[in-house]
């Protein structure tokens, strides 16, 4: 590792795998509230886990963003962080507001907007930390090098946290509501949340394949050149049925079911590049989750997400199970896995170790994605179903829900997987075996030992 400032890295990582346990555990309780409902009714009622599920997802996606700027923005800067000071009190404000959210929401203090249901002053702290962090990594970047990785990166987390600003609006009128909403969901997981994944990704390809850095680089803008025409038009297929004028349907079908190049593009070129790399890393783990998450994310942002956005099908498919499946694989593909390669690959070097606990590093990924591919398509089956004999045939809504039970006990098991492939990954971050059990091969080593700081 070239530069002390990047230890601020290790704490945003740190906090984001207490979350992602919490996360994951909230995921399996409403899982099983699925198959039997009154459990934790009256304690523990469902919403109340529901908004720690999700609002944990979100909070730890974001640390390890934040965490894996720090990690990088040093390296691609040539220079230490403007402000380690700065960068730890942010992590502080993120944290205060988040626990302070959620004990909010055990006592039914909350906003009640899906995804946004933080309490005002929570708002403000995440703003104020999104600010300094902003702050912080500007500056750094502007008194070093220039890279298109760092452009790229900065560009994602500039929109996604002005975006943020419309969390504080919340008009009275319900279509002007959601139009708002949207501005933070859709452009935050379809538009700027991509362009903050194509630049780890190209990091992470830079770092283990050894492709000159020219052609990471043009993949790169055309990746990101994709993802914004398409992902700020495609927000339209989230605004057929909520009150806006009737051209959406068109614009939202067409640019909708464009979004899924920007995820092909990610995923030739992560393939491609391994393919063409002349560097045979030590960090098997890192590479395969980088690997997995470009694919995932084709499969599950792009695929499954086609599979249901134009307003044919929509009309019929909209806020069924098939919208659970298409979420669960887009997030875990995306950027749960994507976070968790910046991980895997800065976590050794931040220790200053080599590689370590690497079979149980990609044991984890095959139990996470084995059992998050079988929730979806077990989620999607039941959509399909709900679908039909709810939209179609116009049964009652718990009348239908009663005949998915099987569905729900078999999600149920996926998350087990998913879970236990979590916490398998916390354990082979943290826990660290004596001897390294994957060796680098003989073709063009990369060594993964710690670089010398320098003036050291």
């Amino acid at each position: 590792m070239k530069y002390q400032s990047q230890h601020v890295a290790y704490a945003y990582f740190a906090c984001a795998m207490a979350l992602f346990a919490i996360q994951v555990l909230g995921g399996l309780t409403i899982g099983w509230i699925y198959v039997q409902p009154n459990f934790l009714a009256e304690s523990f009622p469902f919403h109340i886990i529901r908004m720690i599920h999700t609002n944990a997802l979100i909070v730890w996606l974001l640390l390890g963003f934040f965490g894996a700027a720090y990690f990088m923005i040093p390296e691609e800067s040539e220079r230490e962080i403007w402000s380690v000071k700065l960068a730890y009190i942010q992590l502080a404000l993120m944290m205060i507001a988040t626990l302070g959210a959620v004990g909010g929401y055990l006592f039914g203090i909350h906003g009640g907007r899906e995804f946004l249901e933080q309490p005002l002053w929570a708002k403000f702290g995440i703003l104020v930390a999104a600010l300094i962090f902003l702050l912080n990594i500007s500056m750094t970047v502007l008194a070093g090098r220039k890279t298109a990785i760092t452009g790229v990166l900065l560009m994602g987390l500039w929109l996604l946290s002005l975006l943020w600003v419309f969390a504080f609006i919340n008009p009275v009128n319900l279509s002007l509501d959601k139009l708002y909403w949207w501005f933070v969901v859709h452009l935050w997981v379809e538009a700027t949340w991509e362009l903050v994944m194509a630049a780890i990704l190209a990091f992470l390809l830079l770092k283990l394949t050894g492709v000159d850095r020219e052609v990471i680089e043009k993949w790169l803008y055309v990746i990101v050149a994709t993802a914004l025409f398409t992902g700020i038009l495609g927000t339209g297929h989230h605004y057929y049925w909520i009150g806006l004028p009737g051209y959406w349907q068109w614009i939202g079908t067409i640019f909708g079911t464009l979004e899924i190049v920007p995820f092909f593009l990610m995923m030739s070129f992560a393939f491609i590049m391994v393919w063409k790399g002349r560097r045979n890393h030590p960090n098997k783990a890192a590479l395969l989750w980088a690997l997995g998450s470009a694919t995932i994310a084709f499969f599950g942002a792009g695929v499954w997400g086609v599979l249901h956005n134009m307003h044919g099908v929509n009309f019929y498919s909209h806020g069924t199970q098939i919208t659970a499946a298409h979420g669960h694989l887009a997030f875990y593909g995306a950027y749960v896995a994507m976070n968790l390669a910046i991980i895997t690959y800065a976590m050794p070097l931040l220790r200053g170790r080599e590689p370590y606990n690497q079979v149980l590093n990609m044991g984890s990924f095959w139990l996470m994605t084995g059992g998050m591919a079988f929730m979806t398509f077990t989620l999607t089956f039941a959509g399909v179903i709900q679908t039909h004999m709810q939209r179609v045939l116009g049964n009652y809504f718990m009348d239908v829900q009663d005949e998915l039970g099987l569905f729900y006990v078999m999600r149920f098991t996926a998350g087990v997987a998913v879970v236990l492939g979590a916490l398998l990954f916390i354990y082979a971050i943290f826990v660290v075996r004596r001897h390294e059990v994957v060796a680098p091969g003989s073709a063009n080593p990369a060594s993964m030992k710690p670089e010398p700081i320098p003036g050291e």
